[in-house]
Order: C-alpha cells, then structure tokens, then sequence
C-alpha cells in the first residue's frame, strides 16, 4: 500500500465475534429451565434448534430484555487485537441489531463501555450487511457473509462448524496473524 493509498476497511460484527452472546444465551436458558445445554450440543445448530419450540418466546424474552447485551463477555483478545487493527485498518462495527431493534441503546453501551477507541461514528446498526462498503466483513453468520462483496471471513462459532466456503477464524490471535502479522 501506498502512503497516499486510503487504508482497507474491515467491519466487525458483534454478538459471538467481539461479544460472547452464546455463554449469556445458554445460562439464561438452563437456570430458567434447569437443563444443561453446553455450547458442544450447539455443534452444527444454533440454539433455536436445540431448545423445544414452544420455550423459543423466552428465548426470544432473553436477547429483548434491558440487560442482556450490557452483560455479555468481551471474546478472548478482542480489545487488544482491535486496537492494534485501527493502527493499520479502518475499523467498523457493524451489528444486524434490526434482529432485535430494542437491543440498540444496550450494544452502543457495551461498545462504548469495552471498545471506547471505536467512534460512534463507525458503528453501523443494520439488518443486511451486503450494504456494507468494505474490504473484510468479520462474522459468524454465514448468511451475513454471502452477500457481501469483499472478502468474508467466517468467525467459528458452534453453529457455523460445517460451513465451507470462508476462509475462518477460530479467535482474535488469528485475527491478529492475518491482519496484522503479515505486515
């Protein structure tokens, strides 16, 4: 790259790649229903396909209530790795949050509260993320991923263990040696 070049831009989702959403979703579940889903029964399913159809609504309760994403876990080296990315990279947010709209105020919060280096201004709350201009989309929803127009890089997740087709990430330490290793 040039020095007059701009700097390639990656967007990061959140739940399950910055955040640990899975680990706050399965604790909620087996205290309410005393059960005890790990994220190994998860392997290949999300967890709306472990849990009995009609407990879905208090799943659903759970990602819509006040706390759930103020609480969640910052995954493993993401604070770290994140920093040293906005050194070399133009970095972004970028959360389906219109999933669950309520969730908004609640995510900005977390944001603001583990990452406060990332701008208000480069967080970016959507439903489809193929509206994202960008070089890198960081995700582990493959749907997400297909219909972007950069390169995809799938973030391993229970539910995506036998997608093919991304290049994938296990944790942020090879975030970190793809981006910024080869430097």
């Amino acid at each position: 790259m040039k020095k007059s070049d701009p700097p390639k831009r990656i967007c990061v989702d959140m739940d399950e790649v910055m955040a640990d959403s899975i680990t706050e979703h399965l604790a909620r579940y087996n205290r309410d229903y005393h059960d005890n889903i790990t994220k190994d029964d998860l392997r290949g399913k999300w967890i709306w396909d472990v849990v009995a159809i009609d407990r879905h609504p208090r799943l659903e309760e759970y990602l819509r209530s006040d706390d759930f994403f103020a609480v969640l876990d910052v995954m493993p080296d993401a604070q770290r790795v994140l920093g040293r990315l906005q050194q070399h990279y133009e970095v972004f947010i970028a959360s389906a949050a219109m999933e669950v709209p309520t969730s908004f105020n609640a995510k900005y919060r977390w944001l603001a509260r583990h990452f406060p280096s990332i701008p208000a201004t480069h967080i970016v709350f959507c439903g489809d993320k193929s509206i994202l201009r960008a070089d890198y989309l960081i995700d582990d929803n493959p749907r997400q991923l297909r219909r972007f127009v950069g390169e995809g890089i799938l973030y391993d997740a229970p539910h995506n263990i036998a997608v093919k087709g991304f290049r994938r990430v296990c944790n942020w330490l090879e975030i970190e040696e793809f981006f910024l290793d080869k430097k």
